[in-house]
């Protein structure tokens, strides 16, 4: 009898089962996974030896240890501030996205049609954002405060030199957050910017600087009128952005009527947990005049094919994936999800409960500062929102550490300044108690009894600001911010919009490049628990002992897995790895006298994310050929990287390649580089591919960036979050990116690249538990499941569809390109092959990337056969339907695929006018009737949103029918 536990995770997680796996064998024409492997990678780079992990554990022994784990965190209560607040998540907002798949399982709405739901609630974010910002239009998040500060600042440099003239300087308020501060210099030096950081009663704006970055409230807590500033830089051409607090802006001011260019923030504190850094959204608004300009996602509303308004994202062609290069930043995942429960929160509050819940933190604000005045002490806000910077009444090392024992004993967090200043920023979670307790430890540090608070003598008392701080403007006046403030207003309101949308809840998502596979919820529980979910990312190391187990434990398997030694899990999404890489690369040549080193080839086919990012650490790209076969022109590479011998920087190369195929040569392509002085970035987009059986370091790389959001389970989120952490060979170790607050380095490191120490550290515990369950051998198993996956679709397709590249012998890697460009002679596009798919409840390939009028497919090791044979059978349906135009028998222009997708409204219309039938156009195949998703909406027309650009809430009255 077998004692070991019969519950192993790798068979919840791979799809299909040993009986499929032997048919699908049988189909793709192999004897064995071992055979199959062996034709899919080139040998030369196969491993020889087994990742050196252990061995997979149950999900129910995972979540005890994790647990234990979780317990070895302090959740002290925090008061550190700092642009990250402690807040109460509303239980429904909690359970219904966070926690439902229905939510984060989708991915970033470019097929809007299926997207409805989250472009919904993103647009509530917009409005919200441009509301209490006074903005006139916003986007629908960043990564983090810090690094949206970087991309205001990088935009209002762009904008500055269209107009012709040559400035480069930037003032930056000295009382930025440092986390700001240590950002914006990872993005300015690149670039040339000359940053000018100073105290903002010293700005005295010229001719040479663009523009300048203001805090409100700042890094103390004071809030001060800026418009004197702002007068003083429009007077010498400056824009301004300024860095601010939603919460507070219910009652301050907001930027946008003092004369602000850019407004940008954390949204966090409105129901997102702290989690140890993140993930949370950051928001960017801006005015209409640079709306061009704006980077991130910019929900818009159009029409659909029926006239009804429909949401998209709007002004695609400036972002990386189109303009590469060119575009207005390298960002391609965001933080959709945290937006979202953002968006909801604000639905769920409206704007009585959000200013009513303002007035009650900073009147807790006003008590505690005036009880700690009564104790001798000095707060030296002049105005402030929430926070109180306090002033020792005989300042002292003893009388600062008998503050700090009392904080402890009370087990509470202060931020300390470097001029023993005591910092602390109240926020919604806090009450009565906490005030006294706070009160108490000062007390305790004055040697004076501690005494009561009396609140009832403030009950009277209003919240006051000055007038030319106080906000009169009205805000979120939109009827969806009225609307649904009971749970059950919520939940409904909830449901409805995730109804409207596909996740991997509803059916696979076969996105190439992608890598939407399953999202265990064993892997998800542990980030929502408040051993994890509530500490401040400034929290003392010793409070976060649990945390930094898992970090260890993680980096240790990141750099098995990929062969290179140095991780840094600091980068928060995979763009972000790009431009980490490329910035370590770019420490190394400084380091060692080679400055110049400064080009970077990159292959035709690689992902906008990669040229993005080079422009942005600085770096000058050229472009190398692809042969017939798709793979890297070794003949083009080797001239180039010959001809910028003296300044080659280094290659970034997506393996497998962006075509799916494992490129024979590879190693070969990294030497050339090697031999001309360059470094090997890997873009680890496609690392789902390699885990266990091949690795960066064995093909040659010296970095590579990994998605986790990809390839170790972290969900997309219908646009985010994601993680983009870096392993790098030996010699980069040095030059890993710090960080202001917790991480400092040896003087060679970059500067930081997130506004946290280590990214979203949250979701960072998805990955660990990917990795803990699964184990070495799982992982490998899964990585070779994903290429049978993806041979099997290719075995059965092919017949109908060609297949763009493929090994010499004809194998794929874990995806494929389908080349649909044959059938544009007939009218028929792969835009209408992806909205058909929509009338099957499929979510579309990845469309026309990286070849145009194509389709690439990566179904991953979690679908089953099932899945699979009802997605190939989807496709060889509309192959029928494709055929049907060409022989005549269908029109050209009424047909199943240019009318889809096809809503439920719209079949049920007395007035059918096609000259299909109903049942062909919504039930094409039986399996379709037994759980058919309906498109809520038809096909929206992109150009219309795009001229008439609207990116905030339409009143109720616009969902009547618009005239074309």
């Amino acid at each position: 009898m077998n004692l070991d536990r019969t519950d192993r995770f790798v068979s919840r997680h791979i799809g299909p089962d040993g009986r499929s796996r032997e048919a699908m064998l049988g189909t793709v024409g192999v004897s064995s996974l071992e055979q199959l492997i062996d034709e899919a990678i080139p040998s030369e780079i196969r491993l020889t030896e087994p990742l050196r992990l252990p061995p997979g554990e149950s999900e129910h022994r995972y979540l005890a240890e994790m647990r234990a784990l979780g317990a070895r965190n302090e959740i002290f209560r925090s008061y550190i501030g700092m642009g990250y607040y402690d807040c109460i998540v509303p239980s429904v907002i909690r359970r219904m996205v966070l926690e439902n798949p229905g939510w984060y399982t989708p991915y970033t709405p470019y097929q809007a049609e299926i997207a409805q739901g989250r472009l919904e609630s993103l647009l509530n974010f917009q409005t919200m954002v441009m509301d209490l910002t006074g903005m006139e239009v916003a986007n629908a998040s960043l990564l983090d405060e810090a690094t949206a500060a970087g991309e205001a600042m990088t935009m209002l440099y762009r904008i500055h030199s269209r107009r012709g003239v040559e400035a480069n300087r930037f003032f930056v308020s000295s009382a930025c957050w440092p986390q700001t501060l240590a950002v914006l210099r990872s993005r300015a030096e690149p670039l040339g910017i000359e940053l000018h950081v100073d105290d903002v009663a010293c700005f005295k704006p010229d001719g040479q600087m663009f523009g300048a970055l203001v805090q409100y409230p700042d890094d103390n807590g004071n809030a001060i009128d800026f418009r004197e500033l702002v007068g003083a830089g429009r007077s010498q051409g400056m824009l301004v952005a300024v860095a601010t607090d939603l919460l507070a802006l219910t009652l301050l001011t907001p930027p946008g009527e003092f004369g602000a260019d850019v407004v940008f923030g954390n949204a966090q504190r409105f129901g997102v947990p702290l989690g140890f850094g993140g993930p949370h959204a950051a928001f960017f608004a801006t005015r209409e005049a640079h709306v061009r300009q704006m980077p991130g996602r910019i929900i818009g509303v159009s029409v659909d094919s029926h006239g009804h308004p429909a949401y998209r994202m709007s002004l695609q062609t400036r972002e990386q994936h189109i303009r590469r290069e060119k575009a207005t930043s390298n960002i391609c995942t965001a933080q959709a999800l945290l937006a979202n429960m953002a968006a909801m929160y604000g639905v769920y509050h409206g704007p009585e409960g959000l200013r009513a819940m303002a007035r009650r933190v900073h009147m807790l604000a006003r008590i505690l500062e005036h009880e700690l005045t009564e104790l001798g002490y000095a707060q030296k806000n002049a105005t402030y929102f929430d926070t109180l910077k306090i002033e020792l009444p005989h300042p002292s090392r003893a009388h600062l550490d008998r503050v700090r024992a009392a904080a402890a004993g009370a087990k509470v967090n202060f931020r300390y300044f470097p001029d023993d200043s005591i910092g602390m920023a109240l926020d919604e979670t806090t009450g009565r108690q906490d005030v006294q307790t706070i009160v108490d430890v000062f007390a305790r540090a004055n040697g004076t009894a501690p005494a009561r608070v009396d609140f009832a003598r403030w009950e009277a008392v209003e919240p006051r600001f000055p007038a030319e701080l106080a906000r009169t403007s009205p805000f979120m006046q939109h009827a969806v911010f009225r609307s649904h403030h009971s749970e059950t207003e919520m939940m409904r309101y909830v449901r409805s919009l995730e109804r409207k949308d596909i996740g991997l809840d509803t059916s696979m998502i076969p996105l190439g490049s992608c890598t939407m596979k399953l999202n265990a919820a064993s892997e998800m529980l542990p980030m929502t628990w408040p051993e994890f979910a509530g500490l401040h990312p400034f929290a003392p190391a010793d409070q976060a002992q649990g945390y930094m187990q898992i970090f260890h434990e993680l980096e240790s398997a990141l750099a098995e897995i990929t062969g290179l030694p140095g991780v840094s899990l600091q980068p928060n999404s995979g763009a972000q790895g790009e431009f980490t890489g490329l910035m370590v690369i770019r420490a190394y040549y400084r380091g060692r006298g080679d400055a110049q080193r400064t080009v970077v080839l990159i292959p035709s086919s690689a992902h906008g994310t990669n040229p993005a990012s080079a422009v942005m650490a600085g770096m000058e790209v050229v472009v190398v050929a692809c042969d017939r076969h798709g793979d890297v022109d070794v003949t083009d590479l080797r001239e180039k990287a010959g001809r910028y011998r003296d300044r080659l920087g280094g290659l970034m190369v997506t393996y497998p390649s962006t075509h799916g195929v494992f490129e024979d040569r590879i190693q070969d392509v990294c030497a050339i580089v090697h031999e001309h002085g360059g470094q090997v970035y890997m873009d680890g987009a496609n690392m789902n591919a390699q885990v266990g059986l091949t690795s960066p370091a064995k093909i040659g790389a010296d970095v590579c960036h990994l998605n986790l959001h990809k390839t170790f389970a972290i969900p997309h989120g219908g646009g985010g979050p994601g993680m983009g952490p870096i392993a790098v060979a030996a010699h980069l170790v040095p030059y890993l990116p710090g960080h202001p607050v917790t991480l400092a380095g040896d003087g060679r490191h970059i500067s930081a690249v997130s506004a946290a120490p280590w990214g979203s550290a949250s979701i960072l515990l998805i990955s660990y538990g990917y990795i803990r369950m699964l184990g070495g051998d799982g992982m490998t198993e899964a990585t070779a499941h994903a290429i049978l996956n993806a041979n099997y679709l290719k075995s059965r397709l092919e017949t109908h569809y060609p297949v763009l590249y493929t090994r010499a012998n004809g194998r794929v890697g874990h995806e494929m390109i389908f080349d649909l460009r044959g059938f544009k002679q007939a009218g028929v596009d792969e835009q209408d092959v992806a909205k058909r798919l929509m009338d099957y409840g499929f979510h579309a390939p990845t469309v026309s990337f990286p070849v145009p009028g194509t389709l690439m497919i990566e179904p991953t090791e979690s679908e089953p056969k099932e899945e699979l044979d009802r997605f190939c059978d989807a496709m060889i349906a509309i192959r029928v339907e494709i055929q049907a135009v060409i022989d005549g028998r269908a029109d050209t222009r009424d047909n199943v695929l240019k009318n889809a997708p096809h809503t439920a409204a719209e079949a049920v219309r007395d007035d059918w006018k096609h000259s299909y039938s109903r049942e062909a156009a919504v039930y094409p195949l039986s399996f379709v009737k037994a759980g058919k998703f309906w498109p809520s909406v038809g096909r929206i027309d992109n150009a219309y949103g795009d001229r008439n650009l609207v990116c905030a809430c339409p009143p109720v009255e616009a969902h009547a029918e618009i005239p074309r």
